[in-house]
């Protein structure tokens, strides 16, 4: 597919065009960005939960503040007053989009701690801990705590390992505490208990503040990440991006309308559906994917990549001519030797079949058909006759005269009766001049030979008569003999060129063929 933008005419045509382009596709990014954030946004909602980051490979978090908003506590019951709460505002936002709603266990937990450190906080801890209401709560989380591991209510949202965890930690904790080992049912009975039988008053006015804290810093975060998702008519988890989404189709399903129809009311040789074909690549755009299969959205990086680049905000022409080079130096080996054995083997089924003879045949019986009476092959061979020998002989004769010039003194040199002609006195000079008045005369008498012929119509018409009557008894002769040998040999030898060539360019590497090739363009483009 093209990279390249339509161009247009004008230059505020050109500018209006190229600020439309940017606007599609900033528009596409935010497209794409949203998807990302809706197909992450389940795995990763605990960080926008709590903003807790984990390091991999390590146990350190980074806690990265996130902004919070007042929020409808969707954990009241249907029928019950409302009630607000300070919580994260992604979460506030896009928990309605997924279908997500606190669980009904895990938030009751919650709840009742809430409600035993509002009644310690209006009576008092020492006071408190002795109250019938506050000993009726802890009894309370005593169950709610059994129930929470014997249920797994984490297990619907894939959250056991939060679970897991919590688990751990309690065991640990009581265990460090009452320096024994318990069981993790054990350890929740413990932790709520002011008179537990095996460890009396671990709940007291002086353990009350660090055990709550410990509680609030370890085991409430992991409860919070607990959620219930409701499921549609179709048993599949609650999407609501689609309503996201909509705009973006419909936008980018309007455009693709528009600009094939442009493309092809401009083409004149293009149809609307050729336009359409033409711009495969933007039918991503518009699909509305995440109706039926959300991860197929993802598709529309493509789209997205090449907008950005007809946009001229970013720059693809190096990773375009890199893959390119990569497509072509995977496929050119084979197509070379795909493309010259068929020719080959046309030629070797042409020789097989008898069509040498045939094409013989048909040279003598075949009437030629002239568009313009004049025979083009004589007339370019008197042109260029002609040029050769009134333009282009005088400038070579002086190289001429020496090429000829040096060939008598060679052999001239080995006769003996020329060396002692050489050594008389007074007339050593002669042959030297006659040389040269000879090679003089020789070349001249071939200029003046060619020029008369050439100026000669009856020697231009016997030179005509003798190449008409050399062809034609050549084929003649070739009709009459046998030139199934002939074939034979031909046939022979282009098979052992398609076998020695296709060897050969198998044996070539074609990446550094393309890579001597880009250094030829790049050093043309330099000059």
């Amino acid at each position: 597919m093209s990279l390249q933008k339509y161009s247009s005419p004008g230059l505020s045509k050109r500018r209006k065009n190229l600020w439309f382009e940017r606007f599609m596709a900033i528009a596409a990014v935010t497209n794409l960005a949203l998807i990302t954030f809706d197909l992450t946004y389940v795995p990763w909602r605990n960080f926008w939960l709590q903003g807790n980051l984990g390091i991999p490979l390590t146990n350190f978090k980074l806690n990265i503040p996130l902004p919070t908003n007042i929020c409808r506590d969707r954990s009241v019951e249907t029928g019950q007053p409302s009630r607000t709460i300070q919580q994260s505002a992604v979460i506030c936002l896009y928990d309605p989009v997924k279908g997500i709603e606190p669980h009904r266990d895990t938030q009751a937990y919650l709840d009742a701690v809430a409600q035993l450190e509002s009644q310690l906080a209006q009576k008092g801890v020492e006071a408190g801990l002795q109250d019938v209401a506050v000993q009726a709560t802890l009894t309370k989380l005593q169950k709610l705590s059994t129930e929470m591991v014997e249920t797994n209510p984490f297990a619907a949202s894939g959250k056991s390992g939060a679970l897991e965890k919590i688990k751990n930690n309690i065991r640990n904790r009581v265990a460090t505490r009452t320096n024994t080992k318990v069981s993790t049912k054990e350890a929740f009975n413990i932790f709520w208990s002011t008179n537990n039988s095996r460890y009396p008053n671990y709940l007291s006015p002086t353990t009350w503040n660090s055990e709550i804290a410990w509680f609030s810093q370890t085991i409430r975060p992991l409860i919070q990440t607990n959620y219930y998702r409701t499921v549609d008519e179709n048993g599949n988890p609650t999407n609501n991006f689609w309503l996201l989404d909509a705009p973006f189709v419909i936008l980018f399903l309007l455009e693709f309308l528009a600009r094939t129809y442009y493309i092809s009311r401009r083409y004149s040789s293009l149809t609307w559906l050729d336009a359409m074909i033409w711009r495969w690549y933007d039918i991503p755009l518009f699909v509305p994917f995440s109706l039926f299969a959300p991860t197929w959205t993802l598709l529309r990086v493509l789209p997205t990549t090449l907008r950005l680049h007809q946009a001229q905000l970013i720059n693809l022409e190096r990773i375009q001519a890199r893959a390119r080079q990569g497509f072509v130096s995977a496929i050119a080996s084979e197509m070379v030797e795909v493309i010259i054995v068929q020719v080959i083997n046309q030629i070797q089924g042409s020789i097989r079949r008898g069509e040498l003879t045939n094409m013989l045949q048909r040279a003598t019986s075949r009437r030629y058909v002239d568009v313009n009476n004049v025979n083009e092959i004589e007339a370019i061979a008197a042109h260029l006759t002609q040029m050769m020998v009134h333009q282009i002989f005088p400038k070579i004769q002086p190289d001429l005269e020496a090429l000829v010039r040096h060939s008598i003194e060679t052999v001239m040199n080995q006769s003996p009766a020329y060396r002692g002609l050489q050594a008389i006195p007074g007339i050593g000079a002669v042959p030297a001049q006659i040389t040269e008045h000879l090679v003089h005369d020789i070349t001249q008498l071939i200029h003046n030979t060619l020029k008369t012929a050439l100026d000669d119509p009856k020697t231009a018409e016997l030179a005509a008569r003798l190449m008409q009557n050399l062809s034609g008894s050549f084929i003649q002769q070739a009709q009459q003999s046998n030139l199934q040998e002939v074939q034979t040999l031909i046939t022979d030898l282009l098979e052992e060129i398609k076998i020695n060539y296709v060897q050969n360019l198998s044996e070539e590497d074609v990446t550094l063929i393309l890579d001597e090739t880009r250094q030829l363009h790049q050093k043309r483009t330099r000059k």
